[in-house]
Formats: structure tokens, sequence, C-alpha cells
């Protein structure tokens, strides 16, 4: 290949591996069921602040005296922030209410929707699927 023909055909190809990697390494909202919202009350248990996206662990009673752990996961940290969450927003041992669209496998977790935190405030959680 000539050299007059290389270096176009190079930043074609740099191109669309730059523009098709972030489409290519976000995941599907698939193993959500979107069409359904669960109302969660619990204690936090950890708040995981890490991309690519936030995981808030709640510990929730599960009606026969003991506790179930669920795994919630928002939104890239980037966007939670602009939604008014930081790393220190819920810490472990607070109550707070959230509503989720749960797992379609029925484990204990789900894509985290709306907040309520104790004082009454209530954050967005979740992104919709795109």
């Amino acid at each position: 290949m000539k050299r007059a023909a290389f270096i176009p055909a190079a930043m074609a190809a740099f191109l669309l591996d730059v523009s098709i990697g972030p489409a290519a390494a976000h995941h599907s909202f698939a193993q959500f069921d979107m069409s359904k919202t669960l109302t969660l009350n619990g204690t936090v248990r950890t708040l995981e602040w890490t991309n690519p996206h936030l995981w808030l662990w709640l510990d929730v009673p599960d009606g026969k005296g003991g506790e179930k752990v669920w795994g919630l996961e928002g939104a890239a940290v980037g966007e939670m922030s602009r939604r008014g969450w930081s790393r220190q927003i819920v810490k472990p041992g607070d109550k707070i209410t959230v509503e989720i669209h749960p797992l379609r496998d029925g484990r204990a977790g789900g894509s985290l929707g709306k907040v309520t935190l104790a004082d009454g405030s209530v954050l967005a959680g979740g992104q919709a699927p795109r």
C-alpha cells in the first residue's frame, strides 16, 4: 500500500474504533423488568461509588425475621453527581426507601430508581433504557 493511501485508511480505522468503543462497552437494561416498579424500605449496607455504574447495597427485611441483601445498580457516577448524589449522600446504617425496576430472574436486585432519604429528600437513581 502506498503511503498516500495508508494514512487516510489508518485515520478511518482509528475514528471507527474510537466511535464504536463507548457504544459497545455499555450494557443493555434487558436484565431489568422496566414494566415493574418495587418499593423497598431498608438499611444502607454500602454505596459503591465506581464506574461504569454506582451500586447501592441495601439490607431489606425478608418478612421472616431476617434480611435479604439487594444489589441496586444506578447510573454512572458523573450522571449521579449531576442528580445531587455524592460519595457521602448515604452511609451504612441509613434508613431509606427506594423504587426499583427488579431483575427479571427474581434475584434480589434491580435498576435503582427514586430514592427517599430519612429526612424526606428525594433523589433520582437510575437511567432510562435508551
